[in-house]
């Protein structure tokens, strides 16, 4: 998922849920500062911590294995 398609979840879904920022980070165990980058679309963000938000609205992200062609 890109970062414009992971902040836009996770902007809609707080909204959806009538969350301000520092309820979500509250809710997630995760400072004001993160979720704010986060929903900037920060490209450097520690997976664990997303992952920490994403669990609040049932959904993970985790690394997925690239097929290539030079094997």
């Amino acid at each position: 998922m890109s970062s414009e398609k992971l902040r836009n979840f996770v902007k809609e879904r707080r909204k959806m849920l009538g969350m301000t920022q520092l309820e979500l980070s509250e809710r997630s165990g995760t400072g004001l500062r993160f979720i704010r980058e986060l929903e900037q679309g920060k490209s450097t963000l520690r997976l664990d911590k997303i992952n920490q938000v994403l669990a609040l609205f049932g959904h993970e992200m985790a690394p997925v294995q690239i097929e290539r062609g030079d094997k």
